[in-house]
């Protein structure tokens, strides 16, 4: 389930890696079904592309993304001191699902220094014809955040987007249901949009070194509350946070 040598080392030189199935049959099966009850109950006017913070109220997804299978990849990748500090659900409805304008992570965190990364999950297949992750590799390497434009009204996932890239290496990141990949805080990437007739449900999940320190007073165009944030500790130092229950 952990990273291996090879793809650990890929993530470093490249800002981003895919790993193995890290869910099961039977835990991929209650996951679809705890988040399938989630979506049925949003409002009419509420899209399923950027749910935030599930785990806040849902004691199961917040055990799962506490887990030790979860937390060894974060470890691997942030050191032994490790807290779970935002979670997306990112749900692509078939025929007419949002894309997510390219960016950087980094862009949207206030962080310092920058000890965090994104473990995403797959919970339905994630392929080009469903509009898969798509990563520029290398471009972590700067660790330097480039300019965003700020739409608030762009009809799409994010308000915050780079324009005029230029995509020809861009890679895909396709995974099987239940398998994950990991990519670096600023890297640049993104996603088209869903024509298939497929849905596609991933997680986002970001995990921090418990001695980082998070502005809470940053106000960012997505609207986090970054103020209200409940900071999960999983394993290790605890570090300077105060912690959620």
């Amino acid at each position: 389930m952990a990273l291996t040598a090879v793809q650990l080392e890929q993530y470093r030189n490249e800002g981003y890696a895919v790993g193995g199935r890290i869910l099961d049959d039977d835990e991929l099966a209650r996951l679809r079904a705890a988040l399938d009850s989630i979506v049925d109950r949003l409002p009419p006017d509420r899209r399923p592309e950027n749910m935030p913070s599930l785990h806040y109220e849902n004691g199961y997804l917040r055990d799962l993304f506490l887990s030790d299978s979860l937390i060894d990849v974060a470890a691997q990748i942030v050191g032994p001191d490790v807290a779970l500090f935002t979670s997306y659900v990112i749900s692509k409805r078939p025929d007419d699902g949002l894309a997510v304008d390219w960016h950087q992570d980094a862009a949207f965190f206030p962080v310092a220094p920058m000890d965090t990364f994104t473990l995403w999950i797959a919970v339905d297949d994630s392929d080009v014809e469903n509009g898969c992750m798509r990563v520029l590799p290398g471009t972590h390497r700067k660790q330097a955040v480039l300019l965003h434009k700020v739409d608030l009204d762009s009809g799409t996932t994010l308000p915050m987007s780079l324009e005029n890239l230029e995509l020809s290496d861009a890679r895909d990141v396709q995974l099987r249901a239940g398998e994950y990949s990991v990519h670096d805080p600023w890297i640049l990437h993104g996603s088209n949009p869903n024509r298939s007739s497929r849905r596609r449900c991933g997680i986002t999940l970001k995990y921090i070194s418990t001695h980082a320190a998070i502005d809470r007073t940053f106000v960012s165009p997505s609207g986090f509350d970054w103020d209200g944030l409940r900071l999960y500790h999983a394993r290790g130092n605890p570090g300077r946070h105060s912690y959620a229950n």
